[in-house]
């Protein structure tokens, strides 16, 4: 009666420790691919990041060329006028 109340315990926790080193594989796999998801995220984020640090240079520039266009307007008008 003792040897097989034992089997049954040793089967037991046999059974949940063999279920909780798989549950833990799941979990690496999970904290592997959110990992990959995160590391995606963050090269989006610096994608996104370039691309709006070009077009406030684009704007910038051309924000430059128009007041340049501007000063040379009224220097030619200001020339024009003496």
């Amino acid at each position: 009666m003792k040897k097989t109340i034992l089997m049954l315990a040793m089967v037991f926790s046999m059974g949940i420790f063999v279920t909780s080193c798989r549950d833990t594989n799941e979990d690496r796999n999970d904290n592997t691919e959110m990992r990959d998801d995160a590391d995606e995220v963050g090269n989006d984020i610096e994608g996104a990041a370039n691309d709006v640090g070009d077009a406030v240079e684009n704007a910038a520039d051309e924000t430059g060329d128009a007041i340049d266009d501007a000063a040379n307007d009224v220097q030619d008008e200001t020339n024009d006028d003496y």
